[in-house]
């Protein structure tokens, strides 16, 4: 428990000044947590092997782990050319030739199921990074940056989870979803959704470029998309047989274990922001 929250305070510390310190810190930070996050998606995969809980050794799957990793890179650093240096849009064109990279190499890598193997990587790409470059441009949401959104984004994320711990030791007796992930509960559910809804009003306070309506649906969509994106995470890792997707955060587990409230709600919460300001 300790080193548990040890690792949690320094984990906070972290990532409120990766927010702070400007736009090229939080764009090399993030890039960084994207990649890691991908690599233990990608060593999770690969390590299990598909199907490999019913002993089907043929069914392995073995993602083009570098291909990946560079495309992300690419993608990453496009997206932080576009938002920093102003470049035009049509710098992501510069992915395709790394798109195609991953189906041609694997003509050469001489494995047993080489579109698995294609499908895998590029899905790691889309569960792992994606959702990551839609947090980034969070920052980014009224042109320039400003860190009250990402900051505010993990404000809700965290007040949402301590709410539902809370809640959910308290009075949690209904199962949220038990197949999946046994200790979630509906009370802790609503534990979260009134404590992040609490911080949303206390943000609308201090940050004012977005109404105060805007904050409460946001915090309602960190809730309900947080907690789906934690149980989609927990069945990743059921459907491998892990306890955790890495062992990067002492007491905490990997990455993927500690932003999988982010994986879906990221995306939705950059698209509400958008429609609903017009930016």
């Amino acid at each position: 428990m300790k080193t548990r929250a040890i690792t949690g305070v320094l984990f906070v510390v972290v990532m409120v000044a990766s927010t702070l310190l400007g736009p090229w810190v939080f764009a090399v930070f993030f890039l960084l947590i994207s990649l890691f996050a991908l690599d233990e998606f990608y060593r999770i995969i690969n390590t299990s092997g598909h199907n490999s809980l019913k002993g089907d050794k043929t069914g392995a799957v073995h993602p083009n782990r570098w291909a990946g990793l560079t495309l992300s890179i690419v993608l990453f650093v496009a997206l932080i050319l576009v938002q920093l240096k102003g470049v035009s849009l049509s710098t992501f064109l510069y992915c395709i030739p790394f798109i195609t990279l991953i189906f041609w190499l694997e003509l050469y890598r001489k494995q047993e199921n080489p579109f698995s193997n294609i499908a895998f990587t590029f899905l790691g790409v889309i569960f792992a990074v994606l959702p990551f470059l839609f947090f980034f441009q969070l920052g980014f949401i009224e042109g320039s940056y400003n860190f009250h959104y990402p900051l505010g984004f993990l404000i809700l994320l965290w007040a949402s989870d301590t709410g539902a711990y809370l809640a959910g030791n308290a009075l949690g007796k209904t199962k949220l979803f038990e197949r999946h992930s046994p200790k979630k509960t509906w009370e802790g559910a609503l534990g979260g959704l009134i404590i992040s809804g609490i911080a949303s009003f206390i943000l609308s306070r201090f940050y004012v470029g977005i109404a105060p309506w805007q904050w409460l649906v946001s915090s309602m969509i960190i809730v309900v998309f947080g907690t789906y994106g934690d149980l989609i995470e927990s069945m990743l890792k059921r459907s491998y047989n892990i306890k955790d997707s890495g062992n990067i955060l002492p007491g905490h587990g990997g990455l993927l274990d500690r932003f999988d409230g982010l994986l879906l709600a990221a995306p939705l919460i950059y698209l509400f922001l958008e429609l609903s300001t017009g930016s």
